[in-house]
C-alpha cells in the first residue's frame, strides 16, 4: 500500500490520479489533498477517498507536504508556485512524481542538488518514456535522447503564416486536452523547450545530446538513440493515466490502466524535423538552459507574461516569443541562486515582459 499526496488534485493530472487510484483502493491510499481554489471540488474529492488533510493555494500545499507522511507525493501544480512543494516533497524524503515541470526547470540545480538518485519520477508523458527507454541501457551506453512533438494545431505552418492566427485557434490542439497555459505553449512549442531543459536535468545529458521530431500521430512519446545505433522508443495510445500510474508506483507497472496499441489495425507514423524557422522556442530553451542560474524562471515568467497579453488582445501570437526573446536578452543573472534570487527574477521578468508587451 502507497500512501500518495495529491497537490493540484482538481485540475487533469490530479483528477486523472484519482481515475487510477479510484479502482485500486487496495494499491493506493490517498492521505492529503490540495488545489489551487476550488474548495468545492476539493471537499468532494476529500469526501470520496476517505481524506483528513486537505489545502488550497500553493503555500498551504508546501505546508500539507511538510505535515503529512507520504510514501509519493504527486506534483501536479499548474507553473512555478509547484517549487515550494516540489522541495518540501524532496527534503522529507518522498518519492516525487513531478507532473510541475516548472518547478523542476525554475528551481534547476536546487532541486536537482536536493533530490537523492532516483527520487523524482518524471509525470509528463515524454519523460516517463524517456525513464523507460534508459532502462534498455546504461548511462554510458547513451548517445541522444529524441523528444517527439505533435507539432500543436500549427505544424507545418510558416512563420509569416503564423502573425494573425486567434487565441481560439491556438487552443485547438489535435491530441491533448490541457489547460489555456500548456495548451498555449504546445501551440509555440515552448512547452517542447521547457522539456528539453526538464530531460537535461531529470537525466544528466548535454543539450547537444537532446533532440525534438515532430511525430502527429503521438503514440511514440520519446525516444533513446544508444552508441551501437539502436533506438529504443516508447509507444501507447496518447492516455496520462499511464505516466500518472508510473509515477505513482515507479517501477512497477499497474495492470489495465491504459488500453494498449491495436496492432490488427492498419496504421501509419510519421516523423519530421522541427521547423526551428516557424518555431524558435525549442532553441531558445537550449540558450537558457545553457546559461543556467536564473535564466530558465526568466524564460518561464515572460512567456507566461505574454501568454496571458495574447489571450488578452494584447499581443499577437508572433509576439509571445519575441517578447520572450527581449526579456531573456536583458537579463542580468545574480551570482547566487536561492529562493529569494529566483523570486527577483520572476518578478523582474513580468514586469519586463509587460513593459514590452505595452511598448509593441
Amino acid at each position: 500500500m502507497r500512501r500518495v499526496l495529491i497537490l493540484g488534485s482538481t485540475g487533469s493530472i490530479g483528477t486523472q490520479a484519482l481515475d487510477v487510484i479510484r479502482e485500486r483502493r487496495d494499491r493506493f491510499e490517498v492521505v492529503g489533498l490540495a488545489a489551487g481554489s476550488n474548495r468545492t471540488q476539493l471537499d468532494a474529492q476529500a469526501a470520496e477517498f476517505g481524506v483528513a488533510h486537505t489545502a488550497l493555494g500553493a503555500d498551504d500545499a508546501e505546508q500539507l507536504v511538510r505535515d503529512v507522511a507520504a510514501d509519493v507525493v504527486l506534483n501536479g501544480i499548474t507553473g512555478s508556485v509547484g517549487l515550494g512543494p516540489t522541495l518540501a516533497a524532496l527534503e522529507t524524503g518522498s518519492t516525487l512524481a513531478l507532473a510541475n515541470k516548472e518547478s523542476l526547470i525554475v528551481g534547476g540545480d536546487l532541486v536537482t542538488a536536493l533530490a537523492a538518485p532516483g527520487q523524482i519520477v518524471p509525470v509528463d508523458s515524454e519523460h516517463s518514456a524517456l525513464a523507460q527507454a534508459l532502462r534498455s541501457g546504461t548511462p554510458e551506453e547513451v548517445r541522444r535522447l529524441v523528444l517527439t512533438a505533435s507539432g500543436g494545431p500549427f505544424r507545418g505552418r510558416t512563420r509569416e503564416s503564423l502573425a494573425d492566427v486567434t487565441p481560439a485557434e491556438a487552443l485547438a490542439h489535435p491530441t491533448w486536452d490541457m489547460g489555456r497555459v500548456v495548451t498555449t505553449n504546445s501551440a509555440t512549442l515552448v512547452n517542447k523547450g521547457l522539456e528539453v531543459i526538464e530531460a537535461h536535468l531529470l537525466f544528466g545529458v548535454p543539450y547537444d545530446q537532446i533532440d525534438v521530431a515532430v511525430h502527429p500521430q503521438s503514440i511514440v512519446h520519446s525516444m533513446v538513440e544508444f552508441i551501437d545505433g539502436s533506438t529504443i522508443a516508447q509507444a501507447s495510445p496518447p492516455d496520462m493515466r499511464l505516466p500518472i500510474s508510473l509515477g505513482l508506483d515507479w517501477p512497477h507497472r499497474v495492470a489495465g490502466v491504459g488500453r494498449p496499441l491495436d496492432w490488427t489495425t492498419a496504421s501509419s507514423w510519421t516523423f519530421e524535423p522541427l521547423d526551428d524557422a516557424a518555431f524558435p522556442a525549442v532553441g531558445l530553451a537550449k540558450q537558457v538552459g545553457r546559461a543556467g542560474g536564473t535564466y530558465p524562471a526568466v524564460f518561464n515568467a515572460a512567456n507566461e507574461q505574454a501568454v496571458d497579453a495574447f489571450h488578452e488582445g494584447r499581443l499577437d501570437f508572433l509576439g509571445i516569443l519575441d517578447t520572450v526573446q527581449r526579456v531573456v536578452d536583458r537579463h542580468d543573472a545574480p551570482s547566487a541562486l536561492d529562493r529569494a534570487a529566483l523570486a527577483e527574477a520572476e518578478r523582474w521578468a513580468r514586469d519586463a515582459a509587460d513593459r514590452t508587451i505595452a511598448s509593441r
